[in-house]
């Protein structure tokens, strides 16, 4: 990955000092404070570590990676599919377009219907010459409010995912009110909505009565920041859950009879996240969120539920 076009500079000497500096445990602290204003740590781009962090996973009982790293965020077809043999894990690839600050400069000149033409080659063909397939759509990227590509985007996808029958995966904006926003946009332009999973929904905490709209309309609810406790968001003014009030935000929905609409994941995409920099890494779900899930009431029915069963009826081809 290559989320460089979040670089946020620093104010000050020592602060522009520090966005230049590799990772290390010396300014790790200032990192994970500042996680968008280090270039180094806006880039996965060391292949073996990413085969040592991706195999601990597999030996912690993992199966599968849901890679939704679309254009803007330096998507790597052969790199991806090199850690699938590595590891013998599943990798499902991810296509379309992050959010506009991180779009192709010429994004305005293009159509609606190119956009549409190569998702759906990058779906069935493959990116470029490379054959590697997606499997999934996304993150497609929005802000709050959507910017006019964004929703050229999103339009795209649905006209592709139409032709396709795979599932889109969203981004959405910084706002509790942005969902709601997606969701008209692709049911205007006929998307299959039991097929959309709208992400970072424990990062923007809508009201119970906007999940509900959503599960309704056939949505997927994504709790996919599950080990981000940082105490300082750079990106927006918002309040971050504990894993332990996500799980607890989990249980209430089960309770709703919403668990089969739930999905959960880590959104590692930065070097702070990784277990070698001293981050949760890739297995934290399963050696850290399943005991606590445990402790807190859910059955093992209802944790495979939410790992196994909801992830198998989302991903193949409808």
């Amino acid at each position: 990955m290559d989320v460089s076009g979040l670089f946020i500079e620093p104010d000050g000497a020592r602060g522009r000092a520090l966005a230049r500096q590799p990772v290390t445990l010396r300014n790790l602290s200032w990192v994970r404070r500042n996680w968008v204003s280090n270039l180094d740590n806006l880039r996965l781009d060391d292949e073996t570590l990413a085969i040592e962090e991706a195999l601990q996973f597999k030996l912690d009982g993992g199966m599968t990676f849901v890679d939704v790293g679309s254009i803007g965020l330096g998507r790597d077809p052969i790199g991806l599919q090199r850690v699938a043999r590595a590891t013998g894990l599943h990798v499902v690839m991810g296509c379309g377009y992050y959010v506009a600050d991180c779009h192709p400069r010429d994004m305005d000149t293009r159509s609606e219907e190119a956009i549409e033409e190569e998702i759906v080659r990058d779906l069935t063909v493959g990116v470029g010459a490379t054959g590697v397939r997606a499997g999934i759509i996304g993150e497609v990227g929005c802000s709050w409010p959507l910017a006019k590509n964004e929703r050229k985007v999103l339009r795209a996808a649905a006209r592709a995912q139409r032709r396709t029958g795979v599932a889109i995966s969203i981004h959405t904006g910084r706002h509790e009110a942005s969902p709601l926003e997606i969701l008209e946009v692709l049911a205007g332009a006929g998307a299959d909505l039991g097929r959309v999973v709208m992400g970072h929904l424990d990062r923007t905490w809508p009201e119970m009565d906007n999940l509900r709209k959503l599960t309704r309309a056939g949505c997927y609810l994504a709790f996919d920041t599950f080990g981000q406790e940082t105490w300082a968001y750079p990106l927006a003014p918002l309040d971050r859950l504990t894993d332990e009030q996500r799980v607890d935000v989990i249980l209430l929905l089960a309770k709703y009879g919403l668990l089969d609409r739930i999905l959960v994941s880590h959104d590692v995409g930065f070097k702070h996240r990784l277990a070698s920099y001293g981050g949760s890494g890739y297995s934290h779900l399963l050696t850290t969120v399943v005991p606590q899930m445990r402790r807190k009431g859910l059955t093992e029915d209802q944790i495979r539920t939410l790992l196994v069963e909801n992830p198998a009826r989302v991903l193949p081809l409808a």
